[in-house]
């Protein structure tokens, strides 16, 4: 499996970001993100489970959704799905912001033609 598809089902499967970090060093390809990235994002998401397990599973749900639509590089999902995860609770990017932030590129996400 390349890179992106053993990150991909990380995402998808909700495994710990951390298990991913060890397993990808012995792949000889590059990621997206730095292993502290990720860790953050894992921690942030862990947080937001536990603080508000309700927008948790939303996430979850619009993720499922952007996969569902069809539109897009299927690599940019889980992507796109961490990177909301780094910038969690950074400044007043609050879960709020977040989530309707993430929320709303399903209604914009490649309609532009």
């Amino acid at each position: 499996m390349s890179l992106i598809e053993i990150f991909t089902d990380y995402v998808y499967d909700k495994k710990d970001l951390r298990d991913y970090v060890k397993q990808r060093k012995n792949i000889n390809e590059r990621g997206e993100f730095n292993d502290d990235s990720l860790i953050e994002a894992q921690e942030n998401l862990e947080r937001l489970k536990k603080e508000d397990i309700l927008t948790y599973n939303a996430m979850y749900d619009t993720l499922r959704e952007y996969v569902k639509s069809g539109e897009g590089e299927i690599t940019e999902y889980p992507i796109n799905f961490t990177r909301e995860f780094i910038k969690l609770y950074k400044g007043d990017y609050t879960v709020k912001k977040m989530y309707a932030n993430y929320k709303s590129g399903l209604r914009h996400y490649h309609h532009d033609a």
